[in-house]
């Protein structure tokens, strides 16, 4: 008997535009039944088959509770409401009760305060998966970036672009893309480091000391150029781009398709996206807030996750 995708939804900082673009992102028809998780004032007006809260965000803050101790900031009580439904919502889809997770944005700062000490969603959710190997992609149309370092200095990236990394990186993204893109021969990309892919050496030599024998041992292209590889990946040449670093992933994928992309993080047992933009505190609540890309994350989630569902039929 055929059923509908499950989609668990974690509704980001409570300050932030997650609860509001999610609500807005829902009010059209999506093929899908939706558990959403999140403080319990904001998730009740929000379309859903399950409703999930970890907790009350429209109650005072700073207040002497029956201790007589005054209670959380509402950094802190952010971050303990944004970490819970975050570990809630993942938790549904590695039982199975969820078939893909969506996150709203999260806010770094107030994750840490509350005692969540991981630099992202991606390295958080590998380490509830089992510390899994992962990897972080950017969608938008025919365009899909691969990130292999993410949060990180760029001061710092050399070091960590390594052969190994660049080959467990792309042997991620191409079990990803079969098994969950359905493309049986996946055509990968490697973006250069270096200003002209190094040009003979002349800027650098990482192109053919580190990225070659990366690009031979997955029988990828390149290393191609920077200023180039992405619009050839957008004309369909490439099923997905390698980027060595996190804003020359991010800039081509945002300048493509700036509202549409959506984050997906490979190499969990599970599909998990999200929009590709931050919690946008400053119009919270104004109504502005665009739920374009959260729309997006919705429907690649029903996508991805619904060929799994007809997989295990």
């Amino acid at each position: 008997m055929n059923r509908l995708p499950r989609l668990a939804i974690s509704l980001g900082d409570p300050r932030g535009i997650g609860p509001e673009i999610t609500a807005r992102a829902l009010e059209a028809p999506l093929a899908a039944e939706i558990i959403v998780v999140g403080a319990e004032d904001q998730i009740a007006t929000i379309p859903a088959a399950r409703r999930i809260a970890v907790g009350t965000w429209a109650e005072g803050f700073g207040e002497a509770g029956p201790s007589g101790k005054p209670g959380p900031s509402r950094a802190v009580r952010a971050g303990r409401i944004t970490g819970s439904a975050i570990e809630t919502a993942a938790r549904l889809a590695l039982s199975g009760e969820a078939d893909a997770l969506v996150t709203a944005p999260a806010h770094k700062h107030a994750l840490n305060l509350a005692g969540f000490q991981w630099p992202g969603h991606t390295e958080w959710l590998a380490h509830l998966a089992g510390d899994v190997e992962v990897a972080m992609m950017l969608a938008a149309d025919r365009l899909r970036v691969v990130l292999v370092t993410t949060h990180v200095p760029l001061r710092a990236v050399p070091q960590l672009v390594t052969t190994d990394r660049v080959i467990r990186i792309g042997r991620v993204t191409q079990k990803a893309l079969t098994d969950w893109w359905g493309i049986a021969a996946p055509r990968i990309a490697v973006c250069a480091l270096n200003p002209h892919a190094g040009e003979s050496g002349l800027f650098g030599d990482e192109e053919e000391r580190v990225l070659r024998p990366a690009v031979e041992a997955l029988g990828a292209s390149g290393p191609w150029p920077a200023d180039t590889v992405f619009v050839r990946a957008m004309r369909g040449e490439f099923d997905a781009v390698l980027a060595p670093y996190h804003d020359v992933g991010m800039t081509a994928i945002k300048v493509a398709a700036f509202g549409r992309g959506v984050n997906v993080t490979l190499g969990l047992p599970f599909p998990r996206t999200s929009p590709d933009h931050g919690t946008a505190f400053d119009i919270a609540g104004t109504g502005r807030a665009d739920p374009s890309s959260m729309r997006q994350a919705l429907e690649l989630a029903v996508e991805l996750a619904g060929k799994q569902v007809k997989s295990d039929r």
